[in-house]
């Protein structure tokens, strides 16, 4: 009996030690059997999970929500574009033309200024009256009326003698001689008037020193406008416009004084610039590589499109001008190594009263800046738009076609974008015709992202009876 009771003893431990060691050998081979179980929790896990929407690409926006982005549809249609380059510029007077320096004719003293910087002026106004200090002028005034007097007793001698000649008295070569007299003596006449002209006298002031009143004041006034016009100089018609209506031509502003009340000025010496800006330049700065665009664009007449800084165009007449490339400069600018191009500009300008005078404000002055956009590429049959119709995720572009309160995300190929546009090829993903969101596409594909995080798509309705259908 006892011998049994210590069997089952035994018996009962090694159960209990088996175990055990089946337990240590499961725990030491863990990570060999534990994949097993994970492998098939996950499974399961993936089997029950629901299959995925598809991405929507519809929108719904309500009339309030259009408003609030400012949104606007146009239809669209195939077109040309140039693909171009920006070139920052400024605006520069145009040499020779824009502006007039005025000199001295003489030595002399400033005894009054007629006008002042600011004020406009015609040719022939008066700009400033000399007091002569010149002996050379004062010696070709004497010239000039000893000439005329010897040219007076002259014709008076040979007016005595005419009778005494025809009768024989006199030899005729006595005649003849007096002739000749007369003839250097107008010479000489001749070029004493052309001297003084010169010098800024008044053909009448000059018949006066013939008379014997030399003339010992003399006024400085304002030369007339000339433009050379096939190869031959003519005055310039310049006309300004005030509130529509033609007023008194003016050509010249005075820009600057050079000189003081008082002052004595030798002849030549500078005494006021005149400038008129109805011809300027804009003056492009490029680098060198973009030199060949450049001259492509200056042989073929391309037109070059400005953009004028600080330019309100509310209050002036729209610019009819077509702008091109004058000619390009072959030097570079040794601190900034660009070069230079032309452009010709033809300024607006209106002018008002104050005062009894007339005053004149333009439209665009020297030193404004511009930004220029030279054609480089010409695309044809492709869809413009501006780039705020364009949104971007990665590589894909999107617009969005509107059919009432429905805006369709659709993807398209840019060929080219700047600033102010983008190019889209025409490969069929928009047909011409189609109502197109002009802008606001960043916000629209936020909405439509908002829209699906929501659960509620905007590209599916729900019937009265329950059933659910896409949105035609």
């Amino acid at each position: 009996m006892r011998k049994k009771q210590i069997l089952r003893n035994v018996g009962a431990s090694a159960i209990i030690v088996a175990v055990l060691g089946a337990g240590v050998a499961a725990f030491l081979m863990r990570e060999q059997w534990r994949p097993w179980f994970v492998r098939e929790s996950a499974t399961a896990h993936d089997d029950a999970q629901p299959t995925p929407i598809d991405e929507p690409k519809v929108l719904k926006l309500s009339p309030q929500a259009r408003k609030n982005l400012d949104l606007v549809s146009k239809p669209v249609a195939m077109q040309a574009y140039w693909r171009t380059i920006q070139v920052p510029g400024t605006i520069v007077d145009r040499p020779g033309i824009t502006d007039r320096g005025v000199t001295s004719p003489a030595v002399g003293v400033v005894t009054q200024v007629h006008a002042f910087a600011g004020d406009t002026v015609k040719p022939g106004d008066r700009l400033f009256t000399l007091r002569l200090c010149s002996e050379y002028l004062q010696n070709t005034q004497s010239e000039l009326f000893k000439a005329t007097r010897e040219t007076q007793l002259i014709k008076e001698e040979r007016q005595r003698i005419e009778e005494l000649a025809k009768s024989g008295t006199i030899a005729g070569t006595r005649i003849i001689e007096l002739d000749q007299r007369i003839r250097r003596q107008d010479g000489l006449i001749q070029s004493y008037r052309q001297d003084l002209l010169t010098r800024g006298l008044a053909p009448e002031q000059i018949d006066q020193i013939t008379e014997g009143q030399f003339v010992s004041l003399i006024d400085v006034v304002a030369p007339p406008p000339l433009e050379r016009s096939g190869g031959q100089l003519t005055i310039q018609p310049v006309v300004f416009l005030a509130d529509a209506q033609q007023v008194e031509p003016l050509v010249y502003e005075v820009q600057e004084l050079k000189v003081d009340l008082g002052q004595q000025v030798q002849a030549g010496q500078l005494l006021s610039i005149l400038s008129n800006h109805r011809a300027l330049y804009i003056e492009g700065h490029a680098f060198k590589q973009e030199a060949p665009s450049l001259e492509q664009a200056a042989q073929n007449g391309w037109p070059i499109q400005v953009e004028f800084a600080e330019d309100d165009s509310r209050h002036w007449p729209s610019l009819e001008q077509t702008f091109q490339i004058r000619h390009l400069a072959n030097t570079i600018d040794s601190a900034n190594r660009t070069f230079d191009f032309f452009i010709p500009l033809t300024n607006q300008s209106r002018a008002y009263e104050k005062d009894g005078k007339t005053f004149v404000v333009w439209r665009f002055r020297p030193g404004q800046r511009v930004r220029l956009h030279v054609p480089v590429e010409r695309f044809d049959n492709v869809l413009v738009l501006p780039a705020s119709a364009v949104v971007r995720e990665g590589p894909e572009a999107y617009v969005f076609r509107q059919n009432g309160d429905l805006f369709n995300r659709i993807p398209v190929h840019v060929l080219h974008e700047d600033r102010l546009n983008i190019v889209v090829a025409n490969d069929g993903s928009v047909t011409p015709g189609v109502f197109l969101a002009q802008s606001s596409a960043a916000s629209l594909n936020r909405v439509l992202k908002a829209q699906a995080a929501s659960g509620v798509r905007a590209d599916v309705h729900v019937h009265a009876d329950g059933t659910v259908h896409a949105s035609h």
